[in-house]
């Protein structure tokens, strides 16, 4: 079983006495962080911000006891999944965001009005911790700056549109962070393996599975802020690809 990794440097360091809002924030204040995923640069990227919007859960709190301090049983993150008929990423669970229009005052503004057309969230009730350093996605040709945020008055999510979401939810950390909702996704194509690390969300009528660059944003995020604990990274998750 892989261990949660030593940071590095480069990498922030997070007083595991703080609560979960205080190394969210040290993380964000630290300009000189390494991204959370370390991947090549490309040429030419087109920006876009992504809003990782923590705070507390409004009903159903883990059943999971996290190591990590900080972790209570009712620390959510906001996620949601895509509509599957989407032409790019079909049915991944994402971050709420995408591209900066002309009119975005940066990937700030960008990640809240994106969180807002797609949630419905009250962005008045978001407070802001920072920008964390860009990712390079090369598949999308996209330069993704993580936008930590806390929900400081939690408001109503759904589902705005549902040509482009199919589900909105609030899945707690804790239950991300459990050993037996972790495990890896692979694809195996033209004699090629490429794994990543992903994280079952469970509810009333499934589960949604986490993977791809959400997956490996989360199990980055989870590493720099000492929050991981030991998992099975031969445990293969099943993952349904589209045609």
């Amino acid at each position: 079983m892989p261990q949660p990794t030593t940071p590095q440097d480069g990498e922030v360091r997070v007083a595991t006495t703080l609560g979960a809002r205080a190394q969210l924030a040290a993380l964000a204040a630290d300009a000189d962080v390494a991204p959370l995923i370390d991947l090549p640069a490309q040429a030419d990227p087109r920006p876009a911000a992504v809003l990782m919007l923590f705070g507390v859960l409004d009903s159903l709190p883990s059943d999971h006891d996290a190591q990590a301090r900080a972790v209570s049983r009712d620390l959510d993150v906001l996620l949601l999944a895509r509509a599957t008929t989407l032409r790019a990423h079909p049915g991944q669970v994402a971050f709420p965001g995408g591209r900066l229009d002309p009119g975005d005052d940066g990937p700030v503004a960008a990640a809240l009005r994106e969180a807002r057309e797609e949630t419905g969230l009250d962005t008045a009730g978001v407070e802001v911790l920072g920008e964390l350093t860009d990712i390079s996605l090369a598949f999308s040709q996209h330069l993704v700056t993580p936008v930590l945020g806390w929900w400081r008055h939690p408001s109503s999510v759904r589902v705005v549109d549902e040509a482009e979401s199919a589900a909105v939810f609030r899945a707690p950390v804790a239950d991300l962070l459990n050993p037996a909702n972790r495990g890896v996704t692979v694809i195996r194509r033209d004699g090629h393996e490429w794994r990543g690390p992903g994280f079952l969300v469970r509810h009333a009528t499934g589960e949604h599975l986490v993977w791809g660059f959400t997956g490996m944003v989360l199990d980055g995020l989870f590493d720099r802020l000492g929050w991981s604990e030991p998992w099975d990274d031969a445990r293969e998750l099943p993952l349904v690809l589209p045609d």
